[in-house]
């Protein structure tokens, strides 16, 4: 349920002459079929993504952590089918198809003739400013908006089949992360103050223990399912009245194993992140009202409070991928999750 550091990391391969051939072929518009003015290339933390005035071309990166493993040509194949089938389920029209990269006589093409030497992820473009993060920056969100994507939500999570799971592997999942969390928000004391780390996870093991008998009854229940595991205001469109919702967590099932009410704590912390905390707690009044479950409110304070701490760690262990003076950025960010997670604990508390 959570990532450990990027030192765990055992390989990245993009220095090869191979690697760097593929990303020539797909930064240039003649590579497509469309014909496009002009590519860009965008590099995240584990993919590249090529954008056409039309489309988006995914290229995982060789690379494998304790968490994932894209490794090989085979594995990044199969999470490329993970990754059309998963985003189906609520963006069926914007995952379009996995495509390779093939090799004839020696040169490159996309979806040519050839052996295939690399798959790629082929996507419609979404439209940047109608994405949800842009929206609540422009003030353009309405109570429509919101009801819209919890109808589309509550009849996501409905279809979903229950997993299976006793309540006390569901206890033990949060704790085994929450202490990866902990050791995780201690590994640079002298950039981020380790009492706020100790504070935030110590009260959320209390939390899981004194109320153990809420985390059993969702178990118990099938409230847990296979969902996003990676709700965030950017990945939800709203081009149209109907939300497009994009990049479910494909990489690991395990991450996507969790109450849906974690899930959507995972996107309501996140909008309160971006200071549109009015809002997403609207949202989840309509949410709850669509899928007609109302977990305890301190229920939904740890949930919130587990995310945001999650999303410290995460923010810390970028220090390890950049170079040193992009770590005020990273550590900024971590400490403005965990004053969320502090505020989280608070209420949950009470």
């Amino acid at each position: 349920m959570g990532w450990s550091p990027a030192k765990q990391c055992i390989e990245m391969i993009i220095s090869d002459s191979l690697q760097q051939a593929k990303l020539r072929l797909l930064q240039q518009p003649e590579t497509y079929l469309d014909r496009p003015f002009r590519v860009q290339m965008i590099e995240t933390r584990m993919s590249w993504v090529f954008l056409t005035q039309r489309y988006a071309y995914k290229l995982k990166k060789p690379v494998r952590y304790d968490y994932l493993d894209f490794s090989t040509v085979a594995l990044r194949k199969f999470y490329c089918q993970e990754e059309l089938r998963l985003n189906r389920r609520l963006a069926p029209e914007v995952y379009l198809a996995v495509i390779p990269i093939t090799r004839a006589n020696g040169a490159l093409q996309l979806d040519g003739a050839g052996e295939p030497i690399d798959w790629l992820v082929k996507m419609r473009r979404l439209p940047r400013e109608k994405m949800l993060d842009e929206l609540l920056e422009q003030g353009k969100v309405t109570d429509n908006h919101w009801q819209n994507l919890a109808t589309v939500l509550g009849r996501f999570y409905r279809a979903c089949d229950p997993i299976a799971m006793d309540g006390k592997e569901y206890r033990d999942r949060y704790r085994k992360s929450i202490l990866q969390n902990l050791e995780g928000l201690q590994a640079y004391p002298s950039q981020f103050p380790i009492e706020k780390g100790i504070v935030a996870c110590e009260a959320q093991l209390a939390f899981l223990e004194k109320h153990s008998d809420w985390f059993d009854a969702r178990a118990e229940q099938g409230k847990i399912v296979e969902g996003h595991g990676d709700l965030r205001p950017c990945h939800i469109c709203f081009e149209a009245s109907t939300p497009v919702i994009i990049d479910c967590l494909e990489f690991n099932r395990d991450f996507r194993i969790l109450d849906w009410a974690d899930d959507i704590a995972f996107l309501i912390m996140e909008c309160d992140y971006l200071g549109a905390n009015q809002f997403a707690h609207k949202f989840q009044n309509k949410f709850q009202e669509a899928i007609s479950d109302y977990p305890p409110n301190p229920l939904m304070y740890f949930y919130l409070a587990y995310r945001a701490t999650l999303r410290a760690r995460l923010a810390l262990s970028r220090f390890q991928e950049v170079a040193q003076k992009q770590w005020p950025q990273w550590r900024e960010r971590a400490q403005r999750y965990m004053a969320l997670a502090a505020n989280y604990c608070r209420q949950m508390q009470e």
